[in-house]
């Protein structure tokens, strides 16, 4: 047996009353673990293991999956779910942790990133600036930080002016390097020192800075390219956003701006 506080990231339905659940630990990782019989109306474990929910898990070990033989809730997260945005968002961020990380690598920092991303994602009314300090953070932790500060073809420092966007390159290329068959998207000044605030600040730094529609544009671009090329498939929760934006935007009346983080047209579940 053993104790450990922890995030579900997603579960999934197995046999006839059980689920599997993604969990990311805070002293072991990304771990899997049965809640048996969680999907019997009398179950005592339904509403501690939902996706985003944090919680004290008590464990025991099993042969192939431990299982889940105790839950308190520490943070339940409602408002992530009685909310559509703030959902969508959660969902997204627990989703790029689970196909970014191996199993039982432990990472406190990402343990501690993930649950501050959910309580600024539950609280704040601007849902997409913690999205992005969490994606920028995340690349850094695990090795995949992307160049801002030099040409990622002559290595030379960037100019002030409008550069490119590379996400095969890894970065940002500079006027005189970018080729016609090269796979890049015009990035201006301010966008590549707001992306270096993210990557070297604090997200009090961050959420500081007023950024309008447009520039929030280009860093949700860039930024979703460049996860797109690293885990080289798209993430499917991405698609629930747009979903989410094009269905508010119907319902004001207006047309939703095309941030288009996939292009696919269907919403991702958390749970399978």
């Amino acid at each position: 047996m053993y104790k450990t506080p922890a995030i579900v990231l997603r579960s999934r339905k197995i046999g006839d009353t059980d689920k599997v659940l993604t969990l990311y630990a805070a002293n072991l990782g990304k771990i899997e673990a049965v809640a048996k019989g969680v999907r019997k109306a009398k179950s005592r474990l339904a509403g501690h293991v939902e996706p985003m929910t944090h919680a004290t898990f008590m464990l025991a070990k099993g042969k192939s999956l431990d299982v889940v033989t105790q839950v308190e809730t520490i943070e339940p997260f409602a408002a992530l779910r009685d909310d559509l945005d703030r959902l969508s968002r959660a969902v997204y961020v627990c989703e790029l942790l689970d196909r970014f990380v191996e199993p039982h690598a432990d990472n406190f920092g990402l343990y501690r990133l993930l649950l501050a991303t959910l309580r600024r994602i539950a609280e704040r009314e601007d849902v997409d600036t913690p999205v992005r300090f969490f994606e920028m953070a995340l690349l850094d932790a695990l090795g995949y930080r992307p160049e801002l500060e030099e040409c990622v073809a002559c290595r030379t420092k960037l100019a002030p002016v409008l550069n490119y966007w590379t996400a095969a390159g890894g970065g940002v290329v500079c006027p005189a390097c970018r080729r016609d068959e090269m796979a890049v998207r015009p990035i201006s000044a301010n966008a590549v020192k707001l992306l270096r605030l993210h990557l070297h600040g604090r997200f009090s730094d961050v959420s500081r800075v007023r950024v309008d529609a447009e520039l929030a544009l280009e860093l949700e671009r860039a930024l979703g390219e460049y996860v797109r090329w690293v885990l080289e498939r798209d993430v499917r929760s991405a698609a629930f956003i747009d979903a989410v934006r094009r269905r508010r935007g119907v319902a004001h009346g207006i047309e939703p701006r095309d941030v288009g983080y996939t292009g696919a047209a269907t919403a991702a579940n958390a749970e399978d």
